[in-house]
């Protein structure tokens, strides 16, 4: 079967994710779409290439199926049971860095590593040393052997623990939480995905209005966190409850995606 038929087949395969079938060819035969476009005609094994298109269509989701995923321009290991990086939070870890690089902080927590991206982009490009704690085993074992790969092993300290369990004070805290809404609907994909990282709460925001509590307990000066599109009314009210001042930013479709805050003895963001 030629390149071309073999994605017309795809295609039909996956309505409505037609994008997905050239995505997947390119990664099974290793090249770009410019290369499969100008060898349409070129014939291949393509016996593989329908089994991947067959778990995508059942709802494994790409990330998962080639073990990997892009994030601020560099390629992390993912694994299934660990949440899979999404383009929204390079909005969270913008900021960060512009935190990071305005103050200097002594004591950095992250909260819900997951694979670990968020404090080893952070640790590689300003070298300084985090605390991260998750409660999911999988992630610290793909965490450390990402941060290995990056070469920022020696600068991450990651625990296997609930943030609650944590009596230490920190100047910053960081985190992309579970923020959805339990009874919130979700694609098949993102339903293989570990529902301890996607559900926030009966309503969605009670655990990020945890970390915000916790972060007052433990005296951070700073704090900044991704959350859902419709949660920036319940999340100020709450910040300016706990003297917090904070900033919000939206994503590219104009929804509110991330706060950086501060305390209100602090100076300005």
């Amino acid at each position: 079967m030629t390149i071309k038929n073999a994605l017309i087949k795809a295609k039909a395969m996956l309505k409505g994710h037609e994008n997905e079938a050239v995505f997947i060819l390119c990664e099974y035969l290793q090249k770009d779409k410019a290369w499969l476009f100008l060898n349409e005609d070129v014939e291949f094994d393509f016996k593989p290439y329908f089994k991947l298109v067959k778990r995508f269509k059942i709802g494994e989701a790409f990330e998962y199926i080639f073990k990997k995923v892009d994030f601020w321009g560099l390629e992390f290991e993912i694994t299934k049971g660990v949440l899979i990086p999404r383009y929204d939070s390079e909005i969270l870890l913008f900021e960060i860095l512009r935190l990071c690089k305005k103050h200097n902080f002594d004591n950095i927590l992250e909260i819900g590593f997951g694979s670990g991206v968020l404090s080893i982009v952070l640790a590689k490009e300003l070298g300084i040393k985090i605390t991260a704690c998750d409660i999911n085993a999988k992630a610290l074992k793909l965490a450390l052997k990402n941060a290995k790969l990056h070469k920022v092993d020696h600068l991450i300290d990651f625990k296997l623990c609930d943030f609650r369990e944590i009596s230490q004070n920190y100047d910053f805290i960081f985190s992309n939480p579970p923020y959805i809404k339990e009874s919130y609907p979700l694609d098949l994909w993102v339903e293989q995905e570990p529902k301890e990282a996607l559900w926030g709460g009966k309503e969605g925001h009670e655990i990020l209005e945890e970390i915000i509590h916790f972060a007052v307990k433990r005296k951070a000066a700073f704090l900044a966190c991704e959350f859902g599109y419709d949660q920036r009314e319940i999340l100020e009210k709450i910040l300016k409850q706990c003297q917090f001042k904070a900033e919000f930013f939206k994503d590219e479709q104009g929804y509110n995606r991330a706060f950086v805050a501060c305390f209100n003895t602090m100076d300005t963001l």
